[in-house]
């Protein structure tokens, strides 16, 4: 880092800090009016642990699917190690895909499990290679899986979840320390989260739409968000989306005076007009109203009169509308933020506090959620990132 874009750092840090504490005055309304579909007393206490090691509430149960460095299924494809970012897909038969990201350096990629309608584990593929530090990403409603490189030169590449298709890079959507995406179906825009202590929030505005009227991925405008003191968003263009760090350019999140900084922006979702991401550094959820870019504060940790909820990550919706965040580290759950303000466990894992819970994922139908322990029980430092992939069954339309 030159000596002005440190200097440009400290300031962009102080506007943060200004910014955060206005959206933090409308935090608790905002909590108790937009976040619908669930509450404290749907959801119930958590059960004691099961033999998975997984807390739940009643009628709910789990199973382990996948574990790193094992066969999945009868397939011949060994999990791989430290999954993380995922999503489902739906197939032809009436089944699902569960893609999973591998947060490894050197050998990162994504791999897959294809279910069968009645949950059965069919098949298990690698769909992206060559990669490293593959941290979460985000589905595309054109049915392709966007998987993000989290290091200074990363990439999002585009991956086929059925293994038809070999994954394509796309530098449009800029070279940063990538966390996760989301699409914007009805703008045609999508957003993306970085994960670095002074990282931004950025847009991808695409040139035009392809044939089948999706973004084009190949040529747009990759902008930075500037958050005024009431909240709104502004978007100002990149010179340089991407910019060639390691011979000393300027990294996208210096390129912009007065860009916003999110301190670790971590998984992002789009739910029905709103986005929904986290940011780690302070543990906070945001929301953001596509329509209007109003940007509020939903959850923050040193606020929240019930602060069960720490280490905030990945971000899921259900098809009512409930926010989950998995937690990295904290507790070891996934947590619901309810429309009352308040924020209850969905789930527990005891005995992995050196871990983290990735990947949350619905299956199409709803029925089933998927997520990951990162890196399982650790044991020793040969057996620590053997991580396990889980997932619980039970009426999750009845209570999110």
């Amino acid at each position: 880092m030159t000596r002005r874009q440190f200097g440009r750092g400290l300031a962009r840090s102080a506007a943060a800090l200004a910014i955060g504490t206005s959206l933090l005055q409308t935090s608790r309304v905002v909590q108790a009016g937009t976040v619908s579909g669930v509450s404290a007393a749907s959801i119930g206490p958590l059960g004691p642990a099961d033999e998975n090691g997984v807390r739940l509430p009643a009628g709910f149960t789990s199973r382990i699917v996948a574990r790193s460095g094992l066969p999945v299924g009868l397939s011949d494809y060994k999990w791989h190690v430290f999954p993380d970012g995922g999503a489902t897909f739906p197939t032809h038969d009436g089944g699902w895909i569960y893609v999973s990201n591998c947060e490894a350096p050197l050998v990162g990629g994504t791999g897959a499990i294809r279910f069968g309608p009645n949950g059965r584990i069919i098949d298990a593929y690698r769909i992206l290679d060559n990669t490293q530090l593959n941290c979460a990403g985000g589905p595309t409603p054109w049915g392709t899986w966007l998987s993000c490189e989290e290091h200074p030169s990363g990439y999002v590449w585009e991956c086929d979840p059925y293994g038809r298709k070999a994954a394509v890079k796309r530098p449009a959507l800029g070279k940063f320390e990538h966390e996760a995406v989301a699409v914007d179906p009805v703008n045609g825009h999508l957003y993306l989260t970085e994960d670095d202590g002074e990282g931004c929030l950025y847009r991808y505005v695409p040139e035009r739409l392809t044939l089948r009227g999706n973004p084009d991925l190949r040529r747009g405008e990759l902008q930075v968000a500037v958050v005024d003191a009431n909240g709104y968003v502004s978007w100002v263009a990149l010179q340089d989306p991407t910019p060639r760090v390691h011979l000393g350019a300027t990294p996208t999140r210096y390129q912009v005076e007065g860009a916003t900084v999110f301190k670790g922006g971590e998984g992002i979702w789009y739910h029905q007009g709103l986005i929904y991401f986290t940011t780690k550094g302070d543990n906070r959820v945001w929301e953001l109203n596509t329509d209007t870019q109003k940007l509020q504060v939903i959850y923050d940790k040193a606020t929240s009169e019930n602060p069960v909820l720490s280490g905030v990550d990945n971000v899921t919706v259900s098809e009512q509308g409930s926010v989950l965040v998995a937690e990295d580290g904290g507790d070891m759950q996934i947590v619901v933020l309810t429309p009352e303000g308040e924020v209850v466990p969905l789930m527990q894992i005891e005995g992995q506090d050196e871990s983290e819970i990735t990947g949350p994922a619905f299956s199409p139908d709803g029925t089933r959620l998927y997520f990951s322990s990162q890196r399982g029980e650790f044991r020793d430092r040969i057996s620590n990132g053997l991580g396990l992939t889980y997932e619980i069954t039970g009426p999750f339309s009845q209570i999110l």
